[in-house]
């Protein structure tokens, strides 16, 4: 008989609060919970009851497990989950975007060798969107067990998405065992920050020993002595309590009789702490063939394939599957469902009592046997494959070849963007080899230990590069060529030009073509980093040498770096130079198929021709096609650009919402740059809004994630600060953040170049006489200025010189150009309109501009620039209109002209040619007082007599 509770005993706390959590997953409103407790005390169990509560409730379950064949296997529990939204009707792919070929490492009907390689963080939040868009049409649950067995990756896949599921119809139910290591670390984060749920499941009470017992043997007439045993000797484990159970009804030391159940003989029973006994009694009642099979299959790990331990036992399939129907049956094993050709033991204390029966000598050729068996089973050690044959080949004493395994499981870990496991596989390979294959190893690892922000650990490596005997030269500089990257990533410019010198000293001076150029272009990168007088200049020296040394050994990565860093220095000077190194770079990864280089430099490409034109709509496509490789940090990187466009086109708005979707996003998916990137053009919004306080504000939140010599500073002070300043009207203040925005430039290079340093600067600097001809002739020079932002205020600077000179028609015509390029910025124009204009009193219309830029301001409610326009025209000796109650009912057209509030009451009644005694009737006011206005309405709106402007007030008012 099935000696195991058929309902959940002692856990009423935890049922109620399952029971509350899946209401709210129903009502929109999911998070997760965390079943936590030791070995056997009853998680499964629970989590069973939950999953089938949630089928009850309508509620869809995605199940899951961490537990493998052997080492850890990057985002298996996570996989096995999502592939059973395939066996039905598959999800709407549609709606998640950008975000499906990410899925790809965790879907093979998605996979796409197109896609790029994302960050964990990015793959989390694809699962996050996978699961919402299941779940608005069916609520659901994920449920994830034995996750003290999972890998890094999925841990952090899992801390993520109970961070973000509150406000999703979605469910987390995962167990861990009390067993110290990340996972249950990381569990106690999680919930310490209220992010979820734990629910430590404790040992049964005498009480609920007792309704256990009771339960399993169905039947309340239970020897009073059979408790107290079970009791003493299980400690309360309800896994323990069925084993016990188990042995004693198969052993008949207890029977069911006439007056229910007794014990025949003595109470004699294992000792908790020795499970192992209870098993080593049913596996002996297999035989040594059936003991055999569970032992190879317990070297296998928990799971286990049949065709595995066929081949390692030789028995044909009609022995072996008698054998593993007796397993079942002992309640040993059981089939590891979908999977026809697995099966699992029944609880992981199960397969490491069988190891614990086996001696060492025994466990050695078992996992020899088995190794060699995968091996002929499985050429080539696909998938988890590897790091199973070389946990076995280490439990067989094969040091050597088990590392060789763990570094070829490490490496492909690492290629498939799992970095967390490489570094653990890594670094358990770099342990186990010497020489050269240690090297290897240690080539592999640097890299992952970046990936993982692992940087001062990367860098205690170099002591081992040290130690490593009999490695030439060569070997040891491509090491140090790889610790020089990681410098580079971690922001330690000088620890990787140091670095870079110890690998040119190793190489010596005929260093082949394919060092040499990985060497420059990562020298290049560092330089450009590293405040000097001629860094910029050397830095394209080393990024030219590159790109050379890459064509001749063939090696378009390399080039395809080397090109894009040239094109940034390039843009400064020459936007079409900065075009072509771009464009070198894109045929080259179209040539060799790197998708990310590609995607990269056409973002370059459509940045640029964003700067020159003002044109987003290359950048629109752009990231579309990042979309659609799943590229998201290059997707949300326009995002950030075309944020930054709608502020300066004044679509405010529109720039909030992106902004504060976007930090959401890059916050969640912890791309930092990208978000001090959002900051800077958050501060930028409240300064074009002329909101010092909001400014302020952002500026300091940008300030708290920025380094020293983030790019984005100067643009902070030019572009956002300096702004705020001149719609306070305080132009002192601006022309110092200016200064402030150009000098931080100079200490440190940037690939922004609309802080002011080229345009805007360039021309209040021109009106307070600070700059003449020889200083514009100069900064006009670059290509910067042409950029279209800047050009606006280059052109407005040049039209004052020239007006200065007294030539009046060319200053004409480099004020129209200017307002050419002002065009898609509406704030920038009527701003540049008001500075001008005190200058223009000889060559311009300077009464025309500031009616206008006065008109704008009012709209925007800038109030302190639309008062100094409305005083430079009193300074004129123009007649300004009154900002009083009725001023919005003004037509826009009107408003422009100067029209008044009563003069505009006027205007309306014209449309109905009515005549000067007929209006003042109707206005309350005399005839003699509406002539006056008619004949101001006649001179303002440029109409040539009282017929003309009533058939212009019919057909406006129409």
């Amino acid at each position: 008989m099935q000696t195991r509770a058929p309902h959940v005993v002692g856990r009423d706390r935890e049922v109620t609060a399952l029971a509350g959590a899946l209401g709210r997953i129903r009502d929109g409103r999911g998070g997760a919970i965390f079943l936590t407790g030791e070995a056997g005390i009853g998680k499964s169990r629970l989590a069973r009851y939950a999953a089938g509560q949630a089928y009850d409730r309508g509620i869809r379950v995605l199940k899951g497990r961490g537990t493998t064949i052997g080492p850890m296997v990057p985002f298996r529990p996570i996989a096995e989950a999502l592939l059973a939204l395939f066996r039905g009707e598959p999800p709407d792919d549609a709606a998640l975007g950008p975000y499906k070929p990410v899925l790809g490492t965790l879907i093979p009907e998605w996979h796409d060798s197109r896609s790029t390689t994302e960050s964990v963080v990015v793959l989390a939040e694809a699962v996050l969107r996978l699961l919402a868009s299941v779940a608005r049409k069916t609520p659901c649950l994920l449920v994830l067990e034995d996750l003290h067995d999972a890998d890094a990756e999925t841990l952090a896949v899992i801390e993520y998405l109970a961070d973000n599921l509150e406000d999703q119809p979605v469910g987390l139910l995962a167990t861990i065992r009390t067993e110290p290591g990340h996972a249950l670390e990381l569990v106690h984060r999680i919930v310490q920050r209220g992010a979820a749920t734990r629910l430590d499941l404790h040992r049964l009470t005498r009480q609920e020993v007792r309704q256990m017992t009771a339960a399993c043997l169905e039947s309340e007439q239970i020897p009073q002595e059979l408790c107290a045993r079970l009791w003493t000797d299980s400690a309360g484990n309800p896994f323990l309590i069925e084993e016990l159970l188990h042995g004693m009804v198969s052993s008949g030391l207890l029977v069911s009789g006439t007056r229910g159940w007794q014990v025949v003989g003595e109470l004699k029973l294992p000792v908790p702490a020795a499970f192992v006994r209870s098993v080593a009694h049913r596996t002996d009642r297999l035989g040594p063939q059936g003991r055999e099979v569970l032992s190879i299959a317990a070297v296998l790990g928990h799971r286990f394939p049949l065709s595995v331990v066929q081949r390692v036992t030789g028995t044909d399939d009609r022995q072996l599957l008698s054998h593993l129907h007796a397993g079942v049956a002992a309640q040993l094993v059981t089939p590891d469902e979908p999977a026809p050709d697995w099966y699992a033991f029944r609880h992981p204390l199960t397969a490491d009592a069988l190891l614990a029966q086996l001696t060492p000598a025994e466990r050695a050729d078992l996992s020899r046997r088995t190794a060699d068996a995968i091996e002929e089973l499985h050429p080539g050690l696909a998938g988890d494959w590897c790091p199973l044959v070389a946990k076995l080949r280490l439990d067989a004493g094969s040091p050597d070849r088990a590392g060789l395994l763990f570094a070829e499981a490490g490496t492909r870990a690492l290629a498939g963007g799992a970095a967390g496991s490489a570094v653990t596989v890594l670094d358990r390979a770099q342990r186990l080899l010497t020489g050269e294959a240690r090297a290897d190893v240690l080539d592999a690892l640097i890299p992952a230990l970046a990936e993982t922000g692992e940087f001062e650990r990367a860098f205690e490596l170099e002591r081992e590069i040290a130690d490593l005997r009999g490695l030439d030269g060569v070997r040891r500089a491509k090491l140090h060529m790889r610790l020089a990257r990681v410098a580079h990533l971690a922001g330690r410019f000088t620890d990787g030009v140091e670095q870079v010198r110890v690998a040119r000293t190793l190489l010596g001076q005929d260093a082949p073509d394919e060092l040499t150029a990985q060497l420059d272009v990562n020298s290049a990168y560092l330089t450009l980093n590293i405040p000097s007088a001629d860094r910029i200049e050397s830095a394209a020296c080393l990024a030219r040498r590159a790109a050379e040394a890459a064509a001749r050994a063939d090696l378009p990565d390399v080039a395809c770096e080397a090109w894009q860093l040239l094109g940034i220095i390039a843009r400064e000077q020459d936007i079409d130079e900065a075009n072509r190194c771009f464009d070198s770079a894109r045929a080259l990864a179209d040539a060799h198929q790197l998708p990310i280089q590609r995607i990269y430099a056409l973002v370059r490409l459509a940045g640029n021709d964003w700067l020159a034109s003002g044109d987003t709509a290359a950048l629109g496509r752009v990231h579309d096609e990042a979309c659609r490789a799943g590229a998201i940090t290059v997707a949300y990187n326009v995002n950030a650009i075309m944020a930054l466009q709608h502020v300066l086109t004044g679509d405010y708005e529109r720039a909030e919402r992106e902004i504060d979707s976007c930090l959401e996003a890059t916050g969640r998916l912890k791309f930092h740059v990208l978000t001090r990137y959002l900051l800077m053009v958050k501060a930028t919004l409240a300064g074009h809004r002329g909101n010092r306080a909001e400014t302020d504000d952002a500026t300091r939140k940008f300030e708290a994630v920025a380094k020293g010599g983030a790019q984005e500073v100067p643009l902070c002070h030019g572009l956002a600060r300096a702004f705020c300043a001149l719609l306070e009207e305080d132009h002192a203040l601006a022309v110092r953040e200016l200064d402030v925005a150009e000098a931080k430039e100079s200490q440190n290079p940037t690939t922004f170049h609309l802080s002011g340093t080229h345009g805007l600067r360039v021309l209040l600097a021109v009106l307070d006489g600070r700059f003449g001809w020889s200083e514009y002739t100069v900064l006009v020079k670059s290509s910067a200025a042409g950029m279209r932002w800047n050009r606006q205020f280059a052109d407005l600077a040049h039209a004052v010189l020239l007006g200065r000179d007294g030539r009046r028609a060319e200053a004409l015509d480099a004020f129209e150009r200017a307002q050419d390029a002002a065009a898609p910025y509406p704030m920038a124009r009527h701003l540049g309109l008001r500075l001008i204009a005190r200058e223009a009193a000889e060559w311009g219309d300077p009464v025309t501009w500031l009616r206008a830029a006065e008109e704008h301001f009012h709209q925007a409610g800038i109030p302190a620039v639309a008062s100094a326009c409305r005083g430079l025209l009193r300074q004129a000796g123009v007649p300004v209109q009154q900002r009083r109650t009725g001023t919005d009912q003004v037509p826009k057209q009107l408003r422009g002209h100067g029209v008044t509030v009563r003069e505009f009451e006027v205007f309306v009644l014209l449309a109905d040619r009515m005549g000067n005694k007929a209006i003042g009737t109707r206005l309350h006011i005399s005839p003699r007082t509406v002539e006056k206005h008619v004949a101001s309405l006649i001179a303002k709106t440029g109409q040539p007599d009282r017929e003309s402007l009533s058939a212009y007030a019919a057909a406006l008012g129409r």
